[in-house]
């Protein structure tokens, strides 16, 4: 076949991979597509963690097995070769007599790294790698984050008013509840952004005046793991996110703070509070977090350099103060403009190159 062939047969595993998005962690989104003559006979998708991976729903796919002998595998990520909830692929493909196995990326986690491809040139398989390589790693930049550099993938999002603030000046006696800069559209987006992740951050400081409860509901998926970054610890366990089912962790520089329904996570006061969060999620193997702020907690993560992406909502009005939104630097990838906001991201040059932003 030719190039153009495996690119569009490639992008196809792609599209496939996506339709998981949020639910696979914290397994890789993957995508498989088997061609004969010119023809997929086969495809499917890894849905979610214990179920078949995407070779094997493909596999199962096609009617006619006997032609699986002529025919090409298409997979987005490097068929894995140990048992885990499920069998390994590599082995599976090997039994079917698939003889060619095209793969978008390798797989750099440990228990794989390699060792798929090596099981099915072994087994006299002709395997192509690279096919679509930047595309599909940055599918699953969570999980490479991950493996590769022992952390969470990390989002920064915030909105703030025209004139550069994250929020109106507030009295002391204010009502608790957040005040809107982005429109409906905007929020809906947030909530989907929401169920892709699996963990949840804000400062005490977001938490005492806006009153959030961090969870999913204008979209379908599970909610995500909250955090709360709060140095005294001082919180009241009656605000709304403690009110959800799951799980909250509260990091504190307080050893003797408790606040009811949450986990209390001791930091050293002396060390980066951004890393010591990044190390307690990536030993909870919490593959990413989106940090929805205040301004202090997203500045601390901006200055520790430890963040991926940031996503900035700039709204149309005016607030003339307030406390003054975070200033950042990186590549655009994207930017998308709403009735009552204009929405840009921004990737940190440091990390994964990446063309596109999906979900």
């Amino acid at each position: 076949m030719s190039e153009s062939d495996d690119i569009k047969y490639m992008r196809r595993c792609l599209g496939l991979a996506g339709l998981a998005g949020g639910r696979t962690l914290p397994n890789p989104m993957v995508g498989a597509v088997i061609v004969h003559q010119g023809r997929i006979i086969g495809e499917g998708y890894h849905l979610r963690p214990g179920e078949p991976h995407a070779e094997v729903i493909a596999v199962k796919a096609v009617r006619e097995r006997a032609l699986l002998k002529d025919s090409t595998l298409y997979v987005s990520l490097e068929p894995c070769s140990h048992y885990g909830k499920t069998p390994p692929c590599a082995d599976m493909i090997v039994s079917e007599g698939i003889k060619k196995i095209i793969i978008g990326t390798k797989d750099t986690s440990e228990k794989v790294s390699g060792k798929g491809i090596t099981i099915l040139e072994k087994a006299g398989c002709e395997v192509v790698t690279g096919v679509l390589e930047e595309e599909c790693r940055w599918m699953n930049r969570r999980f490479f984050t991950f493996h590769e550099k022992k952390r969470p993938y990390i989002i920064l999002k915030w909105a703030q008013s025209a004139d550069g603030f994250l929020d109106k000046e507030r009295l002391k006696n204010s009502v608790r509840e957040p005040l809107w800069i982005t429109g409906n559209a905007e929020r809906v987006l947030v909530h989907r952004w929401r169920a892709a992740e699996q963990a949840i951050l804000a400062g005490a400081g977001t938490i005492r005046t806006d009153n959030p409860r961090l969870n999913v509901r204008e979209w379908t998926g599970n909610d995500p793991v909250r955090l709360v970054l709060s140095s005294s610890g001082r919180l009241d366990g009656t605000s709304a996110m403690f009110r959800e089912l799951g799980t909250n962790i509260v990091f504190t520089h307080n050893p003797d703070a408790t606040v009811p329904g949450a986990v209390m996570v001791k930091m050293d006061g002396k060390e980066n509070s951004a890393k010591q969060i990044a190390e307690f999620l990536f030993r909870s193997e919490i593959q990413s977090v989106l940090v929805e702020g205040g301004a202090q907690v997203l500045e601390h993560y901006i200055s520790s350099g430890l963040w991926d992406e940031a996503r900035i909502f700039r709204g149309r009005d005016y607030y003339r103060k307030g406390p003054a939104a975070p200033l950042i630097k990186g590549k655009t990838l994207k930017r998308v403009l709403f009735s009552n906001s204009s929405l840009e991201v921004v990737f940190n040059d440091g990390s994964m190159h990446a063309e596109q932003v999906d979900n």
